[in-house]
């Protein structure tokens, strides 16, 4: 069974930057797309950045277009997520996820079959 790997997050001040990774367990993993999910104490998992292997096409939640940034490794088994301009209510739990099955804008929870453990991101005020 593959996993997924999350790293890079942390306790950061407003206006900082982080740089969140997810790898797959097995270099070979094969998938439609990879995207980033968070979920806040209390919330629903929320959306916040997706990119599809086909044509690198990006997609972004609008809390986070022109402050976020999704790329990926040389392999496509490995994404990032750069977060600039950090805001407290970007304070999460941050989740990698990735879909074998669905190659779209895979902006919701169910387009996506593998989870990783997820990450803490607490930005301070």
């Amino acid at each position: 069974q593959v996993q997924l790997i999350e790293s890079g997050g942390g306790l950061v001040q407003a206006g900082g930057s982080l740089r969140l990774s997810c790898a797959a367990s097995r270099r070979t993993f094969s998938s439609y797309g990879m995207g980033w999910f968070r979920q806040a104490p209390g919330k629903e998992r929320e959306f916040v950045a997706a990119i599809r292997w086909s044509d690198d096409s990006t997609y972004y939640a609008d809390s986070v277009k022109g402050r976020f940034t999704i790329s990926r490794g040389n392999a496509k088994s490995t994404v990032y997520l750069q977060m600039n301009s950090l805001r407290p209510e970007d304070t999460a739990v941050y989740y990698c996820a990735a879909t074998t099955f669905y190659s779209g804008e895979n902006a919701y929870t169910y387009d996506y079959d593998y989870w990783g453990q997820g990450t803490q991101v607490t930005v301070s005020s």
